[in-house]
């Protein structure tokens, strides 16, 4: 019998794809579900593949060669845990698990010490990219130990997506490493997402343009500094048509905005480390009032506001808006970034910054032109403390703050909401000014509470009979 090089626990839409991506690059995978349908479908599609399907854990874990590389992708929580208890008495020393769910970073950071107690080898792989990404090469974020990293590595090397020759996948540290860099790419992109959805607002319901208008701005804009998958799938999205009615599809979809977490989470661990991250929240924040569907439809009924119509020139704005976007993506990575630095040091993770922006310049949810500007300047200085102070990136906010702050304020005159974009605005000037009212607050704290401040003029700690 025929050994399975690999094998994956969890067959749906992910770890389908993720099996058919493994195999084209001639290795065998083992396939097994907890639901018989998914096994049945995976065997479907093994005539003509390396590929094993087990309607059993124990025939699945029979059909690997040893030590046994086994991906996890089943949903994050529970899920993960019962599928490592149900594993961990039935391995052997040096086996591998990979968790390539969006694990909680704890979690990871739990797991992987009881697993490497146990004699296991384990990664925390975030994995991002969606199916295709699945099907044609996502980016790929491991954390563990360096001798887990290299059991994995020629597989998770041969699947990634390319940038030219390189893989985009890279060790990134030990524990909950690569699950950390995971939240963070995700609340990146829920900034991302949220700065794009603030751009289509302002150029939609303040200028009036329509989706046609809209699909020929954003395939312009993909074809410069702001070129990504996300603007490139936001131009196509314009353009689809429902069948049934012969409406934008974009027009039908109800304005309430989910998600699974990751960029909360990323917000939660900013506040615990004292990172400021405002445009990450921003988006975090946006989406939860979205969900307010009933509050807001009967709050538009009786509170008052502007005309959203805006009385500028289109070509003006969209000039405006294109700088803005580009300015609001610097602030919102630079507060990414900066996140993940200070993690970096709470977590002993030794992160490499030029690393991770090349790894998310393919495959992944936000790659784009502009990840390889991020590597360049991490790798002039690694220990780069804020992206903003990059020349390159210090000298292209310096030219479009200004377009930031007009669409900042067109926004607010015409009441369209902006949270990303005012809170990148607000970053960027909190960050640039070398004195803020933070004197009066400390003020206030000595004198309702006795908390003491420091002094410009004197070393020592003080307090004011006040």
């Amino acid at each position: 019998m025929e050994r399975a090089n690999f094998g994956i626990i969890g067959l749906g839409v992910m770890g389908y794809h993720l099996a058919l991506n493994i195999e084209r690059h001639g290795f065998c995978v083992a396939g097994y579900d907890l639901d018989p349908e998914k096994v049945r479908r995976f065997k479907s599609e093994s005539s003509g593949k390396n590929l094993i399907a087990c309607a059993k854990l124990e025939a699945f874990l029979a059909a690997l060669e040893r030590p046994r590389r086994i991906l996890l992708m089943v949903p994050a929580g529970q899920p993960v845990e019962a599928a490592i208890a149900s594993l961990q008495p039935r391995l052997g020393r040096g086996d591998l698990i990979i968790d390539g769910g969006n694990s909680f970073f704890l979690d990871t950071e739990r797991r992987a010490g009881k697993l490497e107690a146990a004699g296991l080898l384990f990664l925390g792989a975030g994995i991002s990219g969606g199916e295709q990404g699945a099907l044609w090469g996502p980016a790929i974020m491991p954390g563990g130990t360096p001798a887990a990293w290299e059991l994995a590595r020629p597989v998770l090397e041969a699947i990634a997506a390319r940038v030219g020759d390189e893989p985009c996948v890279a060790y990134l540290g030990p524990r909950g490493a690569g699950h950390y860099v995971k939240m963070v790419h995700n609340g990146i992109e829920y900034g991302d997402m949220q700065l794009i959805a603030e751009s289509y607002d302002l150029l939609h319901r303040g200028l009036g343009l329509n989706n046609s208008q809209l699909h020929e701005v954003f395939s312009e804009w993909n074809r410069g500094e702001l070129a990504s998958y996300l603007i490139e799938i936001t131009a196509n999205i314009f353009t689809k048509i429902d069948p049934e009615t012969g409406s934008a599809v974009l027009d039908l979809i109800l304005d309430e905005a989910q998600q699974k977490g990751t960029g909360k989470w990323a917000s939660q661990n900013a506040l615990d480390l004292g990172a400021p991250t405002p445009t990450i929240n921003a988006a975090v924040e946006s989406r939860i009032l979205s969900a307010l569907r009933e509050e807001r439809l009967a709050a538009s009924q009786v509170l008052a506001g502007p005309s959203p119509l805006l009385s500028a020139a289109p070509k003006t704005v969209i000039a405006l808006v294109r700088d803005a976007l580009y300015a609001a993506k610097i602030c919102s990575y630079a507060q990414g970034f900066a996140l993940l630095r200070l993690a970096s040091r709470e977590y002993a993770y030794e992160l490499i910054y030029s690393d991770l922006a090349r790894i998310w310049r393919g495959g992944c949810i936000i790659r784009a032109r502009f990840l390889e500007d991020i590597r360049l300047a991490f790798e002039r200085t690694p220990d780069l403390p804020n992206l903003m102070l990059d020349p390159d990136f210090a000298r292209a906010l310096n030219e479009r703050q200004a377009a930031l702050r007009k669409v900042t304020a067109l926004a607010a005159e015409s009441g369209i909401p902006a949270l990303a974009f005012a809170s990148a605005l607000a970053y960027y000037d909190a960050y640039r000014s070398a004195r803020l009212p933070a004197n009066l607050t400390q003020a206030q704290r000595d004198y309702f509470g006795a908390h003491t401040y420091r002094r410009l003029d004197r070393h020592g700690v003080f307090h004011t009979d006040w």
